[in-house]
């Protein structure tokens, strides 16, 4: 696919986000821009999560991890899941219950204002610090790939990113975000199902087939259990991912707003 190609889906890519924000970012009070009213649809916020949760580093990083851990990462996928549970059963009814907008006014009401703006000053520095990174390597890849053909200094492909990504979410509060992300969520899976088509061709194999093959069946290993001192041992990864979970989701203001 040659760089102007992909210019223009990048270009209608974020038309369809301009015009999403336009449509859901009408109404600017207050409780509209953090809670949406609470009327998004439970299954739209559920959808859009996975786009949310898998940012361009897990995209790009986790598939190249299989060369040296196999299939390990399904332990902590695993502890995902158990985790889940905890923000579900005690989480989310703690939060409903004290009505709070952050869910770091918790922090307020049990420990005084002090905790309250420690936990907020240190999510928004999590937050700035991760953003940063990830719109790093979204940006490096898309210069790589489209821009440096086409003549365009690394630094503006980083400011227009982040130009085009303020333009739709300045108005539109958690409405627009929780919509985005669902055709965020769209655009990678089907990112993914064409990867994964494309693949095949030039292996010349069905789906089928290559799952049947050996090499992934000598990179298929999901559970191990034989080294106690290796960072996938099983143990280490599962309760990882119950901590990861619980952090990134059910302590992180962003995540915890749309849960």
């Amino acid at each position: 696919m040659n760089p102007t190609t992909i210019l223009l889906l990048i270009a209608g890519y974020f038309g369809l986000l301009l015009l999403v924000s336009f449509l859901t970012g009408k109404n600017d009070s207050n409780d509209t821009f953090f809670k949406a009213n609470k009327q998004s649809p439970w299954y739209v916020v559920a959808f859009g999560m996975i786009g949310a949760t898998l940012s361009g580093v897990t995209f790009i990083s986790v598939p190249g991890m299989i060369k040296g851990q196999q299939f390990a990462y399904m332990q902590g996928v695993f502890g995902f899941f158990v985790g889940t549970l905890f923000i579900i059963l005690v989480l989310l009814p703690l939060f409903y219950r004290l009505n709070v907008t952050s869910i770091y006014q918790y922090l307020e009401q049990r420990f005084g204002k002090v905790s309250y703006k420690t936990g907020a000053f240190f999510f928004l520095l999590s937050r700035v610090t991760g953003a940063s990174f990830r719109l790093f390597l979204v940006a490096l890849s898309m210069q790589y790939i489209v821009f440096a053909e086409l003549g365009v200094p690394f630094w503006v492909t980083v400011v227009l990113s982040i130009l085009l990504i303020w333009i739709y979410t300045f108005r539109g509060g958690i409405k627009t975000i929780v919509w985005t992300d669902t055709l965020q969520t769209i655009a990678m899976l089907t990112a993914v199902g064409v990867a994964i088509y494309l693949i095949l061709q030039k292996l010349d194999l069905t789906y089928f087939e290559f799952l049947q093959s050996e090499a992934f069946a000598s990179k298929s290993k999901i559970f191990h259990f034989d080294d106690l001192n290796s960072k996938i041992y099983f143990w280490k990864y599962f309760i990882g991912g119950i901590f990861i979970a619980i952090t990134m989701t059910g302590l992180d203001q962003d995540m915890m707003q749309k849960t």
